[in-house]
């Protein structure tokens, strides 16, 4: 990382959480700013901006000194005067994994700043928060075998990070207040993977996520016109039931559900962003009727798209 007055703060942050970044980050990356608290031993926050100056992979680990942690990343959500959403390399998302997992992660050269924010937990202290509720999200709890989720990213969401990020430190009780804002954060999250489509957790191999991600980038990179079955079969170098099973188990929603809410989400960008016309949206995402257009925007969004686009 550069030399910057983050370094050694970030430094002696994941050595005392005892979280390998490996050599690839310490010296293929910038780090531009960061700032990390620690309520050991129940939890950790940090939040980072970097740049990664030369193509490295990575295996990434959850951190030792917390036990039985989980971890969440919520990734490209906050924005800074070098990120606009569309200077952003990828869409925001969160990644949720146990400390018993581990992955090889890409970081590819690129200019443009990646920011991060990290709630890691250990699993007996979130269970104390939820209680009866634990059991709706015993997948995140089950030892027996390792997940890798990934959310989508909600208003809510959106505001409690910011809120952590880009407010001021308070001036009284600081530690007390980001520990309140950490499970704040948390607490949205949850309420997000309430909604999440029931399914049967399976342990997944790490050929496996990378197949239903690779599915995933699919169906993004083709939003006016949806992708066929037997294509995403092919990606996924498996059945159909398979693949639509361990979509759901990983994202949350099925495969058309997914596609047409990213799809509204375009819609919302080129009217709020690009301020086109409601037709001129709705054609450019492959919809022949206008009124089935308004119908599924409101669905996914909570609005007709000419209230949306009035409403900016």
């Amino acid at each position: 990382m550069e030399a910057t007055k983050d370094k050694p703060d970030f430094l002696h942050f994941i050595d005392k959480i005892g979280y390998d970044v490996g050599k690839g980050m310490l010296q293929n990356v910038n780090l531009h700013y960061h700032k990390s608290f620690d309520f050991f031993p129940e939890l950790v926050m940090f939040f980072a901006s970097y740049t990664v100056n030369k193509t490295f992979k990575r295996k990434t680990v959850a951190p030792i000194h917390i036990k039985d942690s989980i971890c969440f990343f919520f990734k490209n959500v906050f924005e800074d005067e070098q990120t606009s959403p569309a200077k952003r390399m990828e869409n925001p998302a969160i990644r949720a994994f146990p400390s018993t997992y581990s992955y090889t992660s890409t970081f590819k050269k690129d200019p443009r700043r990646v920011q991060i924010v990290a709630v890691i937990i250990s699993a007996e202290y979130l269970k104390s928060f939820l209680k009866n509720d634990t059991e709706k999200f015993q997948y995140l709890f089950d030892t027996s075998y390792d997940f890798l989720i990934e959310e989508i990213m909600t208003d809510d969401i959106v505001r409690s990070i910011n809120d952590i990020v880009k407010k001021e430190e308070p001036h009284h009780l600081p530690d007390f207040h980001y520990k309140l804002k950490a499970m704040e954060l948390l607490f949205h999250l949850f309420k997000s993977l309430s909604k999440r489509e029931k399914s049967i957790h399976q342990q997944l191999s790490h050929k496996d996520i990378s197949s239903i991600f690779k599915v995933r980038d699919k169906i993004l990179s083709s939003l006016s016109q949806p992708s066929s079955i037997n294509e995403l079969k092919q990606i996924a170098g498996m059945n159909e039931l398979k693949m639509r099973k361990i979509f759901t188990q990983v994202f949350g929603m099925g495969i058309y559900d997914y596609y047409q809410y990213f799809r509204m989400q375009e819609a919302a960008r080129l009217l709020r962003e690009e301020k086109h016309s409601v037709s001129e949206v709705g054609y450019q995402l492959g919809f022949e009727n206008l009124s089935h257009f308004s119908r599924t925007f409101e669905k996914y969004i909570g609005k007709k798209p000419k209230k949306y686009s009035t409403e900016r």
